[in-house]
């Protein structure tokens, strides 16, 4: 698992964690049922405070994107189809409005955007 903090970045870091590894998982890089690092480990590791690793787990653990076992460890939760393919419909839904109100700022019409969109999907691999 790769993690990589920034202080540059506007997010707190138990942000940072959290979103990387809802990421990984959502992309299915940490598969279900997966063990995490220790939250001691991942915080060593990282060079930060068990606190902010202890709550970027805690929130992910809320959310329902892992579990833990008292004297095993986190590890990835069981993720149905269903729900994945919401996580992901719903960012799409956040990336796509962030692109209208990009557009709108540069007084594109509707009928410019749906080109736009249409040529950058043209140079996307999709499945058939």
């Amino acid at each position: 698992m790769n993690i990589f903090l920034s202080n540059l970045s506007g997010k707190s870091l138990y942000e940072q964690i959290y979103e990387q590894i809802k990421q990984q998982i959502l992309e299915g890089t940490l598969s279900a049922g997966a063990a995490l690092p220790t939250i001691r480990g991942l915080a060593k590791d990282l060079k930060i405070s068990v606190i902010t690793t202890a709550r970027a787990y805690s929130d992910l653990e809320r959310d329902g994107f892992i579990y833990s076992v008292v004297g095993k460890g986190s590890f990835v939760s069981e993720r149905n189809q269903e729900f994945v393919s919401r996580q992901n419909r719903s960012e799409m839904r956040e990336n796509i409005q962030k692109a209208v109100q990009i557009a709108r700022r540069m007084n594109m019409t509707r009928q410019d955007f749906r080109e736009f969109v249409e040529e950058v999907a043209e140079g996307e691999q999709w499945k058939d």
